[in-house]
Order: structure tokens, then sequence, then C-alpha cells
């Protein structure tokens, strides 16, 4: 499965701003692409469609940024994958009333519709918080491994 930069960038922006803006501080978006290695332009272009998707206010000043429109628990990974591209969880067979596709739809039944499925069980289900409590433990397990 391939998916886009900008989900991928989007959904990483957004635990950077989640993890970083604790006790009500806002992060710039040059933080983050610098945190994370992102081009800060691409990174902007992002935030506008995460703005557009409720997920983060933008504050202006010396100590203006980016933080949080809602708690971290209460954005399920579903709503940024439909914000950033509505094709990520969409349906993935389109009817075309040709007769000799009725393989290919048994084919979709059986093996797409699954995965399609399991997606979108596992990011309605997932919020950003425990998306983020996941990656933490995952690194800290490896800090913890001891290399020869």
């Amino acid at each position: 499965m391939k998916i886009s930069t900008r989900v991928e960038f989007g959904i990483v922006a957004l635990a950077d701003i989640a993890i970083h803006s604790e006790n009500d501080r806002t992060v710039s978006s040059a933080d983050v692409a610098a945190r994370q290695g992102m081009s800060q332009k691409y990174l902007e272009q992002i935030i506008v469609g995460l703005r557009q998707g409720g997920f983060v206010k933008g504050h202006k000043g010396q100590r203006g940024g980016y933080k949080l429109s809602r708690p971290a628990e209460k954005i399920y990974i579903s709503e940024i994958l439909n914000a950033l591209d509505n094709t990520i969880l969409a349906d993935t067979y389109e009817e075309n009333g040709d007769d000799s596709s009725h393989f290919r739809a048994s084919v979709n039944n059986c093996l797409w519709e699954k995965f399609n499925g399991y997606m979108r069980r596992t990011s309605e289900q997932m919020t950003l918080a425990d998306l983020i409590r996941e990656c933490k433990g995952i690194q800290e397990k490896e800090y913890l491994m001891y290399y020869i």
C-alpha cells in the first residue's frame, strides 16, 4: 500500500504538535519541520488542510504557532486520513456494468474489501493519542535494546 507524503507528514506533524504543545504552548511549523526533517513550505501546505479539517488552531504573534484544536484522545486516525486524502478509506471497486468484471468483483469482495475493512476499523478505533503512546513505546524499546 502506498500512502502519500501529504498523509504521512500530516499525521507525523499532528503527533509532533500534540507532543510539543502540552501546557497550552504553541508549536511553530519551522520547529516541526526541523524536528521531523520535512520541508517547511510543504508542511505549511499540509497544515492548511489540518486547519480546515479542524485538527489544529493557529495563533499569531511572537510566540505564534499551532496547537491541537481538541484533545488528541478525541482525534481519530480515520478523520485525519479522510481530511488529507479521502480516497484511502474509500471502496476499492466501482462497478462499471461490464459482464467480464464479475471475477474482479469477487476478488474485490474476497480480498480488497477485507483489507479496507480492517483499515477502516483500525483507523476508526485508534486516536492520535493511541498512536503517540504506541510510537513512544516502540522508541523506548529500541533505546533500551543492547547492541553488540
